[in-house]
């Protein structure tokens, strides 16, 4: 249980400091907004902003709550139980968001068309709040479920 725990903080660390570049590229970008054309410099600010996006929300379903799971004895057996779980136990607020987070990850990994990038950034400015309140409720759960994190 003690590597477990152990890893959990590690995780909980790569979460943390994630959350942190993101906020900072979230603060950059929402002063953006949406436009029919974007600089370079704004261009480039999207694209850290999505790619941060896409890191912390690996980081949270296939890392941190995965390395939850393990811990609590869960049996998962597929991304949207655990998402569901995930919810129930109050980890994130909701499944069908993170579900909604997880389908723009995998646009922002796989879109190349100029014009659905566009929407793409639009959707992360949206959505990055959601994603790091869910950070906040996921350190909430973790230091009342498990007393070695609170030490």
């Amino acid at each position: 249980m003690n590597k477990k725990i152990a890893l959990l903080q590690s995780e909980l660390k790569l979460m943390n400091d994630a959350a942190s570049i993101l906020k900072y590229s979230y603060k950059k970008c929402i002063r953006i907004k949406s436009k029919k054309e974007y600089t370079l410099k704004e261009l480039d600010a999207f694209e850290n902003l999505t790619s941060r996006f896409a890191r912390l929300n690996d980081i949270i379903i296939q890392r941190v709550i995965k390395t939850i799971h393990s811990i609590d004895l869960d049996e998962i057996t597929t991304v949207r139980d655990s998402i569901n779980l995930a919810e129930k136990k109050n980890l994130i607020k909701s499944a069908q968001v993170m579900i909604e987070m997880r389908e723009l990850r995998n646009s922002i990994v796989h879109e190349y068309i100029p014009d659905v990038i566009k929407s793409v950034y639009i959707r992360t400015l949206k959505l990055t709040p959601l994603l790091l309140d869910d950070t906040q409720l996921i350190n909430s759960y973790c230091m009342s479920a498990y007393k070695p994190l609170r030490s």
